[in-house]
């Protein structure tokens, strides 16, 4: 029961937020309505009394004193009161009348202008009476006619608007609501088959594209979580394929010391080396340690992402390029080379690019003849490296990036078959790009670029 209101609990919150504003909206518009209902019925009721009122002060002029002869069932069925005040403030009521009117500044000021009228809501035992006075003059004298009549039938209507704006109201904030609800079920429904698919990714582990419903905001938000899953699915094929390329080429050497060792081992026993055999097989072993040794760490650099968490910052790519060459030149001391670079600023990390640029050199080493020429160009942040070996099969060139592949003249090379894997590896990383080929001269031509850093830009 938690987790299915844990589940919904997104659309309980935009239908009750929904119900909320509607019951706000309700409450301002019923309260507006209500206040100019009655500010407009009252205004009504006023005319209606001040035309009685006016009508009554024909009467009451002929006899200020009895007020006309008006009696309490002269005044109908409405129950008014009548009453006359002067401009001095003296009061005289319809004789029996049952409630005496109380003159207030409003009706006074009234007689003593002899202009305008008033209106105000007074009380009598508890009932409210609306009260209006309206001038009169006989002969000289000035006075003000009041007549108040109840609001009872102005407070019934105002009642029963109020029920009706308050039932109206809830109804149409609980519609309203369960409308909200509805329409929020609807629409994170495929919310809710993108949280089914997700957990059904987590729990079977299958890396399965999730159908994509429409063209909206979670329809791209569904297209953009399959790319993340296929590039998931890339990653661990690509995983699996690295650990059983590496175990492949790991078996080799391991196999090859194994048998050394065993034999090392069987020679201690019954000593049945020849004299220096025993030599040949030690170095054969510290050969092999170092062709696993040269694996595991190409492996590592492989595999590491180190170079991109840490920052990159602003290089010199010919003096990149000078460190390594001075590394390829201590492993070809009978090699040519023939150098040219130029002042190439780029952003890098210098370790990360020496090891690549380091290994297009050790590749141009052990291909080129004794004394051949490696020619090394840089210019416009691409560098050229020109070897004067047999070149590139074009069968191999597609796949001469790839781990573990070597072409059929690299297979008695030594070397591990990831060098040129890490170089793409770090150059992608880089932002740059690295493609390899034959030069019409002969010999293999490698290509590596980056994208160049305009000083004015970086310091601007």
């Amino acid at each position: 029961m938690g987790r299915l209101v844990s589940g919904q609990s997104l659309q309980w919150r935009l239908a009750l937020l929904t119900g909320v504003c509607v019951a706000a909206s309700v409450a301002v518009v019923g309260t507006a309505s209500f206040v100019t209902t009655r500010w407009s019925l009252l205004e009504q009721l006023d005319e209606e009394l001040v035309q009685v009122a006016q009508n009554a002060s024909s009467t009451v002029s002929l006899n200020v004193a009895t007020l006309g002869g008006l009696s309490p069932d002269a005044l109908g069925s409405y129950r008014g009161l009548v009453g006359v005040v002067s401009a001095r403030g003296t009061i005289n009521q319809v004789p029996g009348q049952r409630e005496m009117l109380h003159a207030g500044p409003e009706e006074i000021a009234v007689a003593r202008l002899n202009s305008g009228s008033s209106a105000r809501s007074v009380e009598f035992e508890g009932q409210t009476y609306r009260m209006v006075s309206v001038p009169m003059q006989v002969e000289d004298e000035y006075y003000a006619v009041m007549y108040a009549r109840p609001l009872t039938s102005l407070e019934a209507t105002l009642g029963s608007l109020w029920v009706v704006l308050l039932v109206a109201g809830m109804l149409g904030i609980l519609t309203t609501t369960g409308a909200a609800l509805w329409a929020a079920r609807a629409v994170l429904a495929p919310v809710r088959r993108l949280s089914r698919a997700v957990k059904a990714v987590t729990q079977t582990d299958q890396l399965n594209p999730i159908r994509i419903y429409g063209r909206d905001d979670l329809g791209e938000l569904t297209k953009s979580f399959n790319t993340m899953l296929r590039s998931l699915q890339q990653s661990r094929e690509q995983q699996r394929q690295l650990i059983a390329d590496a175990g492949h080429e790991l078996r080799t050497p391991l196999t090859s010391m194994r048998t050394n060792v065993e034999l090392l081992l069987a020679d201690d026993k019954s000593g049945m080396l020849p004299e220096g055999a025993r030599s040949e097989v030690l170095g054969d072993v510290a050969a092999q340690l170092g062709e696993f040794s040269a694996l595991v760490g190409d492996l590592v650099a492989l595999t590491r992402d180190d170079h991109l968490q840490r920052p990159h910052e602003l290089l010199d790519m010919a003096e990149v390029t000078e460190s390594a060459l001075s590394r390829a030149a201590r492993r070809g001391p009978n090699l040519r080379f023939d150098v040219a670079l130029e002042s190439t600023p780029v952003m890098g990390d210098a370790s990360t690019l020496e090891r690549a640029i380091t290994n297009l050199l050790d590749n141009a080493v052990k291909f080129s003849p004794p004394d051949g020429t490696i020619r090394v160009f840089l210019m416009d942040g691409t560098l050229t490296i020109i070897d004067q070996g047999q070149g590139i099969e074009e069968e191999d060139l597609p796949n001469i990036f790839d781990r573990f592949y070597r072409s059929d003249k690299a297979r008695n090379t030594p070397g591990t078959g990831l060098g040129l894997s890490i170089v793409a590896h770090t150059v992608e990383a880089h932002g740059g790009s690295v493609k390899a080929g034959n030069d019409p001269d002969g010999g293999a031509r490698f290509t590596l670029r980056l994208p160049v850093v305009e000083l004015s830009e970086q310091y601007e």
